[in-house]
């Protein structure tokens, strides 16, 4: 090889270095905005398992989509259709391999109970009103992504969902209860008023429609306990049909009510209607229902995560449950998150990537042209009877059971949150319950407990002080265990300041502080408050443990400067060297408790320790204590 083909040859291999770099630059940059693009080269290597479980979610999602459809109060083929564009959306750009999205239960019921005082539920303006809700949820769900505050979602506690899901069930039951007996009567907002309306034309049931519900509930039992693997739901729906159809039921003669036809098509586009009027409506349920989705999709992701290994990115499934409401609002679909039920059985079918959700959701598409002539003979009383046992399922009695057991708080949460369900807007108890849970939270954190400490006699470990253990008549060793942070300063002053009290002859005191994760500005304060307190009484007071990130904060804001740092310690057993040798000595020759290690050796050298600090002119002030290390973060 002559010397220009080497130069050539070089050039080549360092542009092809260099475009590879390029390469890999670019894809760092890309896949945070386009996640699918970490999975999408695997699909040639799991495409099979993700066919097989995408084809069993389709399946399954055929009955849950009409009977979610149904509690929401959309026509049915609208439960099919946010079963397909949400579902490849939230795949695309959610984070979780195996999270389905579409409709839910929850998500559903909320509709139903945000729009049922607006319009008659099926009706264009229904319709309408639920596509708009579905584009704001989104835009809610998008903008908390972008702001990184998947955070949020940890302050709806278990007892917030527990409460509001079995709330949400028994206006699920009480919802179908007109389709059980065959009734037609509109249906009303508030639950009580539903009841009354049931009770008062309860005499005017269809006998028919009542059996072939009381069928169909059989078979989904008897389905679920013999063959819990078969599609009992879809089965029993099927057995339902016969039975209407087999006897002529679907008839004007004997009105059992059927489902009627669906549309054999694709999702129709349409714009929602973007009426400021509407928007200012329903502001505040999209709010509540965007957190209530995303909530259901997050923990679902991570749940099933703990069995796949794989690591959830919470805002980027925010961002992937946005897109996917934002994108199916003008698809036909109402507002979606992740579905448990359909999650789980696509990761127990051997999905690999989220390839399976794509899956799914075309097959869904073939499936709905296929069969949508035949949805026309489902009775109205078996999909009634489906969704009460949806409805049974919601309800976690064991959950309930532990909660009522553990926690007298967390029990009221959820009893609050369960009556807000039931007798107020629905969206409403998610932030009662919600709010609740916070106001309990900041309730136990604003106390944090000020303790006593004493070594124990014979381990010379620090315990909690008790009647039955001594304490040292000059010095006191004390420990903060919370935070100190504006709505706990008052009450950890107020409880140093009843030590005090407690042990009048103590004026002075060692506080731990390892503790303390957290300080803020009232935090800083508080400290200058309890010093000055002391140091004002002819006390002094000292710190140990403190930690570096809150020490820095101390450092910065001057108050490192105030407490001084020879009275600042690293731990209590160095403090205590250093302090106990400046105590009393008259008050520790004469006393018999040996309360700490170092008593019996200042007693023994006491009185020459005591004749040299009579001439001191500041007693307790000339030493410089053992002080905590200087941080690499100062």
């Amino acid at each position: 090889m002559n010397t220009k083909e080497s130069v050539i040859t070089g050039v080549e291999a360092t542009a092809g270095a260099d475009l590879s770099a390029l390469g890999e630059k670019y894809k760092r940059w890309l896949k945070p905005v386009f996640p699918f693009l970490k999975w999408m080269p695997e699909v040639r290597y799991t495409w099979k398992n993700d066919l097989f479980a995408g084809l069993t979610g389709a399946v399954l999602v055929l009955p849950q989509g009409v009977a979610f459809a149904m509690i929401a109060g959309m026509p049915p083929q609208y439960g099919l259709y946010s079963a397909m564009i949400p579902a490849i959306i939230a795949a695309l750009f959610g984070s979780s391999r195996h999270l389905i999205s579409g409709p839910t239960t929850a998500i559903s019921i909320v509709i139903f109970g945000t729009l049922v005082g607006m319009a008659e539920p099926g009706s264009g303006h229904y319709i309408e009103l639920a596509m708009l809700l579905t584009f704001l949820t989104g835009i809610f769900q998008f903008a908390l992504g972008l702001s990184r505050l998947g955070g949020l979602i940890n302050f709806v506690s278990h007892s917030v969902v527990t409460g509001f899901t079995t709330g949400a069930a028994l206006l699920i039951a009480a919802s179908q209860l007109k389709h059980v007996f065959g009734l037609t009567i509109k249906n009303k907002p508030g639950f009580v008023e539903g009841l009354q309306q049931l009770i008062a034309n309860i005499g005017q049931y269809n006998p028919r429609s009542l059996t072939v519900a009381a069928v169909t509930l059989a078979a989904v039992i008897v389905i679920h306990k013999v063959k819990p693997k078969w599609p009992g739901m879809l089965l029993a729906m099927v057995i339902g049909s016969v039975l209407t159809v087999g006897f002529g039921w679907n008839n004007h003669e004997y009105g059992v009510s059927v489902v009627g036809a669906l549309p054999a098509s694709l999702p129709p586009f349409k714009l929602p209607n973007f009426s400021l009027s509407s928007i200012q409506l329903l502001a505040t349920p999209a709010l509540a229902i965007a957190m209530l989705g995303l909530m259901e999709a997050v923990s679902i992701a991570r749940s099933i995560a703990l069995h796949s290994g794989q690591r959830i990115d919470g805002n980027q499934e925010f961002i992937g449950q946005g897109l996917s409401n934002v994108i199916g609002s003008f698809f036909s679909a109402y507002a979606c998150s992740g579905s448990f039920t359909r999650s789980g059985i696509n990761f127990q079918s051997g999905a690999k990537t989220a390839a399976a959700a794509l899956f799914a959701a075309v097959l869904l598409e073939g499936i709905l042209l296929l069969v949508a002539p035949y949805v026309a003979y489902l009775p109205m009383p078996s999909m009634a009877a489906v969704i009460l046992v949806v409805a049974y399922k919601l309800i976690n009695f064991h959950h309930i059971g532990d909660i009522m057991k553990i926690s007298r708080a967390d029990t009221s949460v959820m009893a609050v949150t369960f009556l807000a369900a039931l007798f107020l807007e629905l969206e409403f108890a998610i932030y009662i319950g919600t709010l609740l849970s916070i106001g309990l939270y900041l309730k136990k954190t604003a106390k944090p407990a000020v303790l006593a400490k004493v070594p124990e006699p014979g381990t010379r470990k620090f315990v909690t002080s008790t009647p039955g253990l001594s304490q040292c008549p000059q010095l006191g060793v004390a420990t903060i265990e919370g935070d100190m942070y504006f709505a706990a300063t008052f009450y950890v002053e107020e409880q140093i300041s009843r030590l005090k009290t407690y042990y009048p002859g103590q004026n002075k005191l060692i506080v731990a502080t390892s503790n303390i994760n957290h300080i803020d500005t009232a935090g800083c304060e508080s400290f200058k408050n309890i010093i000055n307190e002391y140091r004002r009484n002819g006390g002094d007071i000292y710190f140990s443990g403190f930690k570096p990130k809150v020490f820095n904060i101390l450092l910065v804001s001057g108050v490192v400067d105030f407490i001084g740092l020879d009275h600042i310690f690293d731990h209590k057993k160095t403090a205590l060297k250093s302090i106990i040798p400046f105590l009393d000595m008259k008050k520790c020759v004469n006393c018999q408790l040996n309360v700490f290690s170092e008593c019996d050796i200042n007693r023994s050298i006491g009185l020459k320790i005591y004749n040299e600090r009579e001439a001191v002119s500041h007693i307790g002030h000339s030493h410089v204590g053992h002080c905590i290390p200087v941080y690499e973060s100062m």
